[in-house]
């Protein structure tokens, strides 16, 4: 069989100030061949099993694009229309294919682009016809349309948060979609909408039990794949939230019936997933009281994995204010100052002007006075156990009075692990806080260090505060905003 293969997306936040232009995916990556002479970054990592599974096969696989951009605003449309085109056109070029996979992201939007992902899948179908096997893998952080269910035959999102299913997700995907291509199977998609928005952290209570019950029901006969898509927030579109996916054996009964009991299961929870965690001050107060030493604070609203510029400063003035000691906090990106620091040097010091340099979501600059610890251009970090690692870009380690530690760097990323503080030099383990710029994909790799966590409800462009976003494109008939969407029966 021939497989024509490509990667693209991001992650859309309509309220963050930074515009995702061309550059922006380039200096994440771009590859032309998918990737596939290179070493493996987090989303084309599916690429990557692809083409291993297709050679073990027999398979002849055909590799398009692969590029990614860090989460921001929505693209430039002329970006976007530009990378679409070049898959569009690598597809024509292939020639009759048997079966098409993508690794996309679920929530990109663009200027006149409210659904990328359907809107490429639509454009793939146009050219491949209704017999040949259309599948994509998303984050879960994905919106779930008409379209996509539409126009594609398999569609599986990631199950884990944080994600450390990506190529475990792969693996289903590939399987599936070449059972479906020798007729093996004939999958049949059915979705529930759960009509909420929430925080569904998988590694804890009830997620993980709602997990692994996915799995098992998964493992019944003429159950071929479940994917709770938690949807995300800082979106805005009319079918954006929360929605359970099922895809049974030419059976859309079972497979309406499936989602409908496992969307009901999170209804019945949701009072779990409200995201009205305490304030700034709140958590720094018990900071200074707590004996449950380190403590990991993440600083949410701020998480560039979610659009927000990673420069905000308000938790960092809250600290100083206090006088607060044996902090490591990060990571800040600011580009100039990173840029300053490399002509003074390791071991100096100077008066720096540090974030708060993209309007109000940022907050205010601090200026502080800084030692110069350490500066390093070879640091990256993972995403759980994958082998794809990020870098880190140049990177520079802050200490100022107190023993405050503040990671810097000129390449937005959020937290990912703790492996950037420790390479650098930071000791996590001598800190009483750990005030980290991330929502949840932090949680693994600080579990262990971490004496407690706690999630903080900063101001940033990433806000959590679900019932007064300003959406101009999604309606008010979701939980939490609404008390009970499904009693609206014209919804």
């Amino acid at each position: 069989m021939r497989i024509f293969v490509a990667s693209f997306g991001t992650e859309t936040n309509v309220f963050s100030p930074l515009p995702t232009g061309k550059q922006d995916f380039t200096d994440t990556y771009f590859f032309r061949d998918g990737g596939l002479s290179q070493p493996p970054v987090i989303f084309n990592v599916p690429l990557h099993i692809w083409n291993r599974r297709a050679q073990e096969d027999g398979h002849e696989l055909i590799s398009s694009i692969a590029t990614f951009a860090q989460p921001a605003g929505r693209t430039v449309r002329h970006v976007y229309e530009e990378f679409r085109d070049l898959i569009l056109d690598d597809l024509r070029a292939a020639g009759p294919v048997d079966v098409v996979l993508y690794m996309m992201h679920g929530a990109m939007q663009a200027e006149g682009y409210d659904d990328c992902e359907g809107d490429l899948l639509a454009r793939t179908r146009e050219i491949v016809g209704p017999d040949v096997i259309l599948a994509s893998e998303f984050d879960l952080h994905g919106h779930l349309t008409e379209e996509m269910m539409k126009q594609a035959d398999l569609l599986i999102f990631f199950k884990h948060y944080p994600h450390d299913d990506i190529d475990d997700r792969a693996e289903e995907l590939y399987s599936l979609a070449m059972a479906a291509a020798r007729g093996e199977i004939k999958p049949v998609m059915r979705q529930w909408d759960c009509k909420m928005m929430g925080l569904y952290m998988t590694p804890l209570e009830p997620m993980a039990s709602f997990v692994a019950e996915m799995k098992a029901e998964e493992q019944k006969p003429g159950v071929l794949s479940l994917s709770l898509v938690h949807g995300f927030p800082m979106g805005d579109m009319p079918e954006m939230g929360t929605r359970m996916l099922a895809i049974c054996d030419a059976d859309a009964d079972l497979a309406q019936q499936t989602a409908e009991k496992f969307g009901k299961q999170i209804w019945d929870l949701r009072e779990n997933f409200r995201t009205d965690f305490g304030g700034v001050e709140e958590a720094l107060d018990y900071a200074q009281t707590t004996n449950n030493l380190p403590l990991v604070l993440a600083d949410t609203a701020d998480n560039a994995g979610g659009g927000a510029p990673s420069d905000a400063t308000f938790m960092l003035h809250s600290v100083i204010e206090r006088g607060m000691s044996d902090v490591a906090m990060g990571i800040f990106w600011d580009p100039g100052v990173v840029k300053i620091c490399q002509s003074v040097g390791e071991g100096a010091q100077l008066d720096i002007c540090l974030g708060g340099k993209h309007g109000p979501s940022s907050g205010l600059p601090a200026n502080i006075h800084a030692k110069v610890m350490k500066i390093t251009d070879q640091l990256t970090h993972a995403l759980g156990d994958s082998d794809a690692e990020f870098t880190l870009g140049n990177l520079v380690w802050l200490q100022i009075e107190n023993n405050v530690n503040i990671l810097v760097n000129d390449l937005r990323t959020q937290v990912f692990s703790r492996q950037p503080f420790f390479e650098i030099g930071i000791d996590l383990n001598a800190m009483r806080t750990i005030i980290v710029k991330s929502t949840n994909h932090f949680y693994n790799s600080f579990k262990p260090v971490g004496k407690e966590i706690r999630h903080v409800a900063t101001p940033g462009a990433m806000s959590m505060d679900l019932i007064n976003a300003p959406y101009q494109h999604r309606d008010d008939n979701f939980w939490p905003r609404t008390e009970n969407p499904h009693a609206n029966k014209s919804s």
